[in-house]
């Protein structure tokens, strides 16, 4: 292996993916717009999320997995939303209260005109927001455009941060992103020796000071998490924790909080093409730990939640109907949740239509409604006061919506 080689790749270990830049702990500004995007892996079974409980055809498709009607005398059920919509009970003491104090609202009918229904290419297709159909430029993801567009020339004034193990697509672009993985809290990766041996290889390269910035940033964040955890700890007397993305989900908010304002994370697990179960099961398991981990996102992140948006999305949604493993399959439309302190919440937003057998796409697949480039796109046009032009950047070819949801 060429010495070349060698050097970049330890680089990239030591950056989290961005070869060649410069990162470090930002202090970022002490107030102003908060991104967070929370990308579902798997292809999250939307319908038993946002529940359609007007449909007779629901229940129908859905003859063992189907999450039973609102009911009144029962506070640990759905939770009603409108005459329409209900809330799967996993979510109902979580994004139920969001939703219940207007800091919550649901897209349904939204996605990506990509019908490959492949996870790694429908992921790849909205990580680029790029034009579908269209050639693909994959070192040119949507983050990335919205931070360069936010930052012009100097890209130090937005801090963004992927809180993953490699550098995800959507943040791929020309300025300087970490990404750090907060499952290895408290340790930094590497130690002092492997330090020294790191620093001695690249002395008098033209690659010493983002070598020397990217040790420092890995250091300084674990510092940090080790810190919060002790105080985790205290907290709690020793008492076992929530674990999970929960457990990330204060160590994210402490760092968008005081150093980041744009974010990735993404979690894993919503692939139920077996035994999902209905309102307890597997999706409701997986649904439980989401919520509660927004919830404590939310809260620790004290009042910069105001001047905060999440969106938490999915490469695509499941088919209505169960399969004969009383799972669901790809499918295509899905719903998206637009959470923050001071958005226009407690709604169901975008184009709506009725569900009925009639009304699948293909027979088989929530249609798409809302496009989800034209979705964001808005809510970056209202926290970030974009204009026309900024929002082409980001989304080319793409109109944003008007949703009103900030």
């Amino acid at each position: 292996m060429s010495d070349l080689v060698t050097r970049r790749r330890c680089l990239q270990l030591i950056m989290g993916g961005a070869v060649g830049v410069s990162a470090r702990l930002y202090a970022a500004p002490a107030t102003g717009p908060r991104f967070l995007l929370v990308f579902l892996r798997g292809g999250y079974d939307a319908t038993n999320v946002l529940i359609p409980y007007s449909s007779g055809f629901y229940y129908e498709a859905r003859p063992t997995i189907a999450i039973a009607r609102p009911d009144p005398a029962t506070s640990s059920g759905a939770l009603a939303l409108d005459s329409n919509w209900a809330l799967a009970p996993a979510l109902r003491d979580s994004i139920g209260v969001l939703y219940q104090q207007r800091q919550a609202a649901f897209v349904p009918f939204a996605g990506t005109p990509d019908l490959s229904r492949s996870h790694f290419e429908t992921q790849d297709s909205i990580e680029l927001g790029q034009p579908v159909p269209g050639a693909r430029d994959y070192g040119s993801g949507f983050l990335a455009r919205l931070h360069s567009v936010l930052t012009g020339a100097n890209p130090t004034e937005i801090p963004a941060i992927a809180f993953t193990d490699a550098l995800p697509l959507s943040f791929r672009g020309p300025d300087p992103m970490p990404n750090i993985s907060l499952r290895t809290v408290g340790k930094p990766p590497f130690d002092d020796r492997q330090v020294r041996i790191l620093s001695a290889m690249y002395a008098g390269h033209p690659l010493e000071p983002a070598v020397t910035s990217g040790l420092e940033l890995r250091r300084q964040v674990a510092q940090t998490m080790q810190q919060l955890a002790e105080e985790m700890r205290t907290a709690s007397r020793d008492a076992l924790s929530i674990k999970g993305f929960e457990l990330e989900a204060e160590r994210m908010a402490r760092l968008m909080h005081d150093s980041y304002r744009i974010a990735f994370v993404d979690v894993g697990g919503w692939d139920t093409h077996v035994n999902e179960g209905a309102a307890q099961g597997a999706l409701a398991s997986n649904l439980t730990g989401l919520g509660r981990g927004l919830s404590v996102f939310a809260q620790s992140l004290g009042a910069e939640w105001k001047n905060t948006v999440v969106v938490v999305l999915s490469e695509f949604g499941r088919t209505f109907r169960e399969n004969g493993n009383r799972g669901t399959d790809h499918g295509h439309g899905s719903v998206y949740w637009v959470l923050g302190g001071a958005i226009s919440g407690g709604r169901i937003a975008g184009e709506q239509q009725s569900l009925e057998r009639a009304s699948l796409f293909q027979d088989r697949d929530y249609p798409v409604l809302n496009d989800y480039r034209a979705l964001l796109g808005d809510l970056f046009r209202s926290m970030w006061g974009l204009t026309t032009e900024q929002c082409a950047q980001i989304f080319p070819q793409t109109t944003p919506a008007r949703l009103n949801l900030i």
